[in-house]
């Protein structure tokens, strides 16, 4: 099963691949060189199917716990004074992508959706400290009922392109479900109030919908 954001790319990808295929047969008089370009290709097309998997799972819904919007490594646990929304300070935990990852972001809480903002920027490596505050990000947060306001923020890094975000404010969303799609390697950070219970450590590799990030 493949997201649905990435349908116009495989198919124009497949496209490319049989016609580049076809044209090395048509034109190309070395075996050797044909081989390889199919080689590097299907490899190219594999890669970019891989990308844009989508597999199904189901969160199982509980206001106690927050779980994981994305797939990826945690790189950050820490106390952090959040100045876009809430204006103090929260518990920050970021998961960072690679490409290899599945890229589908889920909702971390049921909720009501309370803000929800687009803001361009630029495209330093995901990982940098700056990443959060400067890079192409979306900001969303939900008003949940036992943890109260809790913020996501998806975040483009060095190779990605464009942030999808379903969030609208107004919305009442439910965990688990997708919430967007972050293309070609990105990072997401969760802003949680300072009692929460964090259930994950530093390096910790985690999945979308499945590993809880943190409990009441």
């Amino acid at each position: 099963m493949f997201h649905k954001e990435g349908h116009y790319i495989i198919t124009v990808s497949f496209i490319i691949t049989a016609m580049i295929n076809l044209l090395s047969k048509s034109f190309i008089n070395n075996n050797t060189l044909i081989y390889s370009i199919g080689i590097v290709t299907i490899i190219i097309l594999i890669l970019i199917l891989q990308f844009f998997r989508n597999p199904k799972r189901k969160a199982k819904i509980n206001d106690n716990i927050i779980i994981s919007p994305v797939d990826g490594k945690v790189v950050a646990i820490e106390k952090v004074y959040e100045k876009e929304y809430f204006k103090d300070e929260r518990i920050q935990i970021s998961i960072f992508m690679s490409p290899l990852n599945v890229h589908v972001t889920r909702y971390a809480s049921s909720g009501k959706i309370k803000f929800s903002k687009y803001h361009p920027g630029k495209y330093l490596v995901a990982w940098h400290p700056k990443s959060s505050e400067k890079n192409e990000r979306t900001t969303v947060v939900i008003e949940n009922n036992i943890f109260g306001e809790i913020l996501y923020r998806q975040i483009a890094g060095a190779v990605a392109r464009r942030i999808v975000n379903y969030a609208k404010v107004g919305d009442e969303v439910v965990q688990g479900t997708d919430a967007g799609f972050i293309k070609f390697g990105s990072r997401v950070d969760l802003f949680l109030p300072l009692n929460s219970k964090i259930k994950v450590e530093l390096d910790q590799i985690v999945k979308g919908a499945e590993d809880i990030i943190a409990e009441k």
